[in-house]
This record gives C-alpha cells, sequence and structure tokens, in this order.
C-alpha cells in the first residue's frame, strides 16, 4: 500500500469518484460521467445510450470502444448500488473512506471498487500499447442490475449488436471471490425457474369433511412428489440441480373451516442437464403421476430469462487463470456456484467469465474492500489485457 503522503492508486481514486455517486439502482447520479470521463482522454469513442420500457424506470447505459479490428475484448459491470439500508454504517455510505487499508462504501464491492481496477488496468495498458493495439477493447456498463434487469444490459447488448459490434471474450467484473482475492472464476451459472403450485379443493365445515375438499393434503401430496427423487446428480461443471420450497400458504384465519385451496411457491437452480422447457416438462410429470384423478391442481411456471450456461475451459481461461496466479499465488477453483448475473445476457454474444474482488461484504452495511486487493486486481486485469494481445510480460508483482 502506498505511504499515506503518496497520491493514491488510480483504482482507489476511481473507485473512491464512484461511490461518491449515489446511484442506488435506478439513479445514475453521476456514476457512468466518471467511467467515460476516464475513458475519453484515452482515445475511447464513448456512447449513453438509454432505454425505457413502460412500467420499468428509464436506465442509462454507457458503451465504450477503442479500435476497430478483432478480437475485441470486454470489460462488463454495472454503476448501480442496493440501497444502503437500515443498519449504522461505521463510514458514511457514499463517503468512499479509507481506514486500516480498507475503503469503505456502497458498490466497494459490488460493483464499483471492479469498475475501478478495469478503467485503470485499461489505462495503464494504453499507456505502454496504445500506438501497436492489435485489436479493440470495449466497455458495457450498465446502470440496471440491482434492478429489473430490463433496461440494462440485455437492451445495450441488443443496440451494440444493431449497430454491428462484435465482441470475442468478455471479463464481467462481479466479486466472484468467497474470502480472498484469487480463489473463484465463475465460468458460468445456473438456471432458475420459479414455479406456483396451486391445488383445488372445496370449502367446508370441519365438523363435515364429507361436504368439503381439503386441499392440503393434496398440496403435502404434491410436493412430496416434486423432492422425493433428486432432479439429477450434477454434470461435470455443476452441482446436482435443486428445488427449493420458499412458501405454503394456506391464508386460512378459522380453525373449524376446511380452506378452498392451498399454494406453494419453489424455485430451481438448475444445471446445464436442462433447459427450462424441459425442466418445466419433468415438474409436470412429476405433479400429473402423484396427483392421479385424487388432486386438482395449476402450476404456474414463471417465464425465466436465466438459463443455465458454462464458458468451456479454454485459452481464454487459461490466460485468466495465469494471470491471478501470477499476482496472488492461487490457482482459482473454476465454479458456477452462486445466484444469477448479467453474464447470463453477455453469454450470448461471447464467451464470457466473472472475476472480481472478494464479496463477503457486498450488500452489507460496512461493505468494504481491500485497499490493497484493488491494487492487486487491477494487475490481474493489466496482465489478462497483456496475454490477451500478446504483450511482453508484465513484472512480477504478487505480494
Amino acid at each position: 500500500m502506498p505511504a499515506e503522503h503518496d497520491a493514491p492508486h488510480p483504482a482507489l481514486r476511481l473507485a473512491q469518484a464512484l461511490i461518491r455517486c449515489p446511484s442506488v439502482t435506478p439513479e445514475d447520479r453521476g456514476a457512468l460521467d466518471v467511467v467515460a470521463d476516464a475513458l475519453r482522454p484515452a482515445g475511447f469513442i464513448i456512447e449513453r445510450p438509454v432505454f425505457a420500457e413502460p412500467g420499468y424506470p428509464e436506465t442509462p447505459n454507457l458503451f465504450a470502444r477503442i479500435g476497430t479490428r478483432g478480437p475485441c475484448l470486454v470489460f462488463a459491470g454495472h454503476t448501480d448500488v442496493v440501497p444502503e439500508g437500515e443498519g449504522a454504517w461505521r463510514h458514511a455510505p457514499f463517503d468512499g473512506a479509507v481506514a486500516n487499508g480498507m475503503l469503505y462504501g456502497r458498490g466497494a464491492a459490488d460493483m464499483k471498487g471492479g469498475i475501478a481496477c478495469m478503467l485503470a488496468a485499461t489505462l495503464a495498458f494504453l499507456g505502454r500499447r496504445s500506438a501497436d493495439l492489435s485489436g479493440s477493447i470495449a466497455f458495457l456498463i450498465t446502470g440496471d442490475e440491482e434492478g429489473p434487469a430490463v433496461n440494462g444490459t440485455v437492451k445495450l447488448l441488443d443496440w451494440a449488436r444493431a449497430r454491428g459490434e462484435r465482441f470475442d471474450h468478455c471479463v464481467l467484473g462481479e466479486p466472484t471471490n468467497p474470502g480472498r482475492l484469487g480463489e473463484m472464476i465463475k465460468i458460468g451459472r445456473r438456471g432458475s425457474l420459479t414455479g406456483k403450485l396451486t391445488v383445488l379443493g372445496r370449502q367446508g365445515h370441519v365438523a363435515y369433511p364429507h361436504k368439503a375438499e381439503n386441499p392440503i393434503p393434496g398440496l403435502l401430496r404434491l410436493a412430496s412428489a416434486l423432492i422425493a427423487e433428486p432432479l439429477d446428480r450434477g454434470t461435470a461443471h455443476f452441482d446436482a440441480s435443486n428445488l427449493e420450497f420458499t412458501t405454503i400458504d394456506v391464508g386460512n384465519p378459522a380453525t373449524n373451516v376446511i380452506p378452498a385451496t392451498a399454494r406453494a411457491t419453489f424455485n430451481v437452480r438448475f444445471n446445464d442437464d436442462w433447459t427450462a422447457e424441459s425442466l418445466g416438462a419433468e415438474i409436470r410429470q412429476r405433479l400429473e403421476q402423484a396427483a392421479g384423478n385424487a388432486v386438482r391442481f395449476t402450476l404456474d411456471l414463471q417465464p425465466s430469462n436465466a438459463p443455465a450456461f458454462l464458458t468451456q475451459p479454454d485459452t481464454f481461461v487459461n490466460r485468466v487463470s495465469a494471470a491471478i496466479q501470477a499476482e496472488t499465488g492461487l490457482t482459482p477453483i473454476l465454479s458456477t456456484t452462486g445466484g444469477t448475473s448479467d453474464a447470463r445476457f453477455i453469454k450470448d454474444a461471447c464467451p464470457v467469465i466473472e472475476f472480481g474482488l472478494v464479496g463477503e461484504t457486498m450488500h452489507q452495511t460496512d461493505e468494504c474492500v481491500s485497499v490493497a486487493d484493488l491494487e492487486r486486481l487491477t494487475a490481474i486485469y493489466e496482465r489478462v489485457l497483456d496475454a490477451y494481445f500478446r504483450g511482453a510480460e508484465l513484472p512480477d508483482r504478487s505480494r
């Protein structure tokens, strides 16, 4: 870490500037200006498309590119953040304070810190290589990831595709590391499918059950059928798919009334054995077999924009892994765990991996990242750029 009298590392300075923009989704509050102002002097062409759709907030986005030839490496991320929450912060959530080697603020981990490292690495790389850049570098930055994700990356990619933009590989800067920088690269994500199950009965007095039809035993029967057997045993790069019930609701305040309906909601995080369609068919088959002619039910499967996907480990993934190992001494795990991210949209445009800071405090009170990790991540991204564009090896700066 630099001494207090030294100028702050570029990644720290940029991260602080971003954190000081209170860009709680869908507000921007100047965060994309920080990105544009950093890239424009280096020669990037900056575009600021704004997307709108009825029922959703209007959302600003940013696309930047330098170079016109391939290959094109894309850095992607989001500047919107979740609200500060109700807990008391040790340091104000939008001050970007540094204390005891840690940078505090909403978005420090998820993912303004990662964007700052991407920017700092790219500017350092171009400072050495801009005259002979053998390809292109692009940035896809959205302000709609923590929100509904309707007017963000998915539309930004459509917009870029309509303009003839082509991308070869992408690094998404989500905070992928559980506890230590260099532990984990995400090379895919599980899919997500939500189902709402309703069992139909007939209301009546509990003293006269023959005049009613209690839906609760039927619901328990169907729920048991869905979890009695595993959906699969996992695949080469994915854990087994898992179905979890998140609520069971009858909504009956009376103790002497048999209810008319009983409802349950479940979510499935599924691997690449399934598509949303094939998984939906399997769920319906299990329910119909368990129901027979005894249980009347309806099933509403929510449309999913989160399919399972995998970026095959290849030269690109190996280059990122080598850069991480050179700076941290760790060999990262290639993981597909966790929830969804904008990688689910980017994978349709090009192979995408996710690697960023430590995510232990993301979305929490006192969200923070190590200043040393900001420096290390910048060095990792710079190594990735060098390897991607066949540059000279960087000096070993591992600690």
